[in-house]
């Protein structure tokens, strides 16, 4: 066997149709045969169920000495956007090193094979780097909101490590080693030259190399149970990630962790950058559609209701052209609940063009038709910046793209150990 072997899945009809970008899922495993099969059906089938993007899950063989490789090739052919690549040296880092690194995806992301992490995250997991919010994302057991079973020698052990990294590297992401990870492709492609580990605290070394560069990372509460068959050497791997940190600390004091990270992502993030003119293209079309509406009302309205009914309008026709091309969500999910945040975002506008029309008449009672329009204008636009900055930080935020998930919605079903 060479060193890497790759089999794509049969891509024909792998996708309904394309959705967006396209997210890659690497699942690195070791002697995993008695559970491989049935947890990527699990994943699999989940997201082709709930998950809003195209995807495909790559199964990353390394070095297994049983079934592994046998069972990853038979999922690759038999299910559609799976794909498997065989290493033939150990090494989770080395494995998603391999696949990160060479992939078409727009985003990529990581996931223990025991699916120990609540599914129901992965779309929040998901949502900040393709809105362009966040660089990086992670699962973390630690932070607020988490639900986590598992027992005292890991969780004492967990919180030590995590504890420490802030201590001693000055860490501000609250869990390093959860198998539950995303990054924007091109970012990742920049940090991983940069990595040294190969194994375990390829993680740990990737959050701070992207800290200490700059970069924004999203956390993300998970409700996780731990995998009691689980065959992780914890003193040993506790131990790797010890010297780690001593080698990262010694990259620190010398001023080696600087990498250059391409210059837009620390500028204006990417899906600021898609989403700015999809949502100018739209308002453009929304304000003319007002202001003809404005004047036909006008012909029988006073100027205040003429403005308010022809923003209204207007208003609603946005909110759902913005909810669709602008932000990316589909489907009758919360279109209501939509509007009606879009009706605050409206409101907030409406006051800022009805207040200016007014001190517009109040100056110059008897100004042309054409003043007002151009007044009208001008006030739309400081309305337009308004409801921009309302709908992506409050009402199409990445955090609130899915309820949060509660462990008997979750279920922990279908878990195979």
């Amino acid at each position: 066997m060479s060193e890497l072997t790759y089999l794509p899945s049969t891509r024909s009809g792998a996708f309904p149709e394309p959705r967006g970008p396209l997210i890659e899922i690497a699942i690195p495993v070791h002697n995993e045969e008695h559970v491989l099969a049935a947890s990527v059906r699990r994943l699999h089938g989940y997201l082709m169920e709930t998950f809003p993007y195209r995807f495909v899950i790559t199964v990353v063989d390394n070095a297994s000495t049983d079934r592994t490789w046998e069972i990853a090739t038979r999922l690759a052919l038999e299910i559609p956007a799976v794909e498997a690549m065989h290493l033939a040296r150990k090494g989770r880092g080395r494995a998603l090193r391999h696949v990160w690194g060479t992939s078409p995806a727009d985003v990529v992301a990581y996931m223990d094979v025991d699916l120990s992490t609540d599914l129901h995250a992965f779309l929040p997991l998901i949502a900040p780097l393709v809105s362009g919010h966040s660089d990086l994302a992670i699962g973390s057991r630690l932070s607020r909101g988490s639900a986590v079973v598992r027992g005292p020698r890991r969780e004492v052990i967990s919180r030590a490590y995590n504890t420490l990294l802030r201590v001693t590297l000055l860490a501000r992401f609250s869990d390093a080693q959860c198998g539950f990870k995303a990054g924007r492709a091109e970012v990742v492609r920049a940090l991983l030259p940069a990595v040294e580990d190969q194994a375990w605290f390829f993680d740990t070394e990737l959050l701070l190399l992207a800290e200490r560069n700059g970069l924004r990372i999203h956390e993300v509460p998970v409700d996780w149970v731990d995998d009691p068959d689980s065959r992780v050497d914890v003193l040993r791997t506790a131990w790797d990630d010890l010297r780690g940190m001593a080698r990262m600390g010694r990259r620190l004091l010398s001023g080696a962790l600087h990498v250059p990270v391409p210059a837009r992502a620390r500028a204006l993030p990417a899906g600021m950058r898609s989403q700015v003119p999809s949502f100018a293209m739209i308002g453009v079309v929304s304000t003319v559609a007002q202001l003809v509406l404005y004047a036909l009302f006008r012909l029988f309205l006073p100027v205040i209701l003429a403005n308010v009914v022809s923003y209204l309008l207007a208003a609603v026709a946005n909110t759902a052209a913005n909810r669709r091309f602008t932000f990316g969500v589909v489907g009758p999910g919360r279109a209501v609940r939509h509007q009606l945040e879009g009706g605050v975002a409206f409101l907030l506008g409406l006051t800022v063009s009805t207040a200016g029309l007014a001190a517009v008449q109040a100056l110059s009672p008897h100004a042309p038709r054409t003043v007002e329009l151009a007044a009208l204008l001008g006030l739309n636009l400081c309305a337009a910046v308004i409801r921009f900055v309302l709908l992506r930080a409050w009402v199409f935020h990445p955090r609130r793209a899915v309820a949060p998930s509660t462990r008997r919605a979750a279920g922990f079903e279908g878990r195979t150990r």
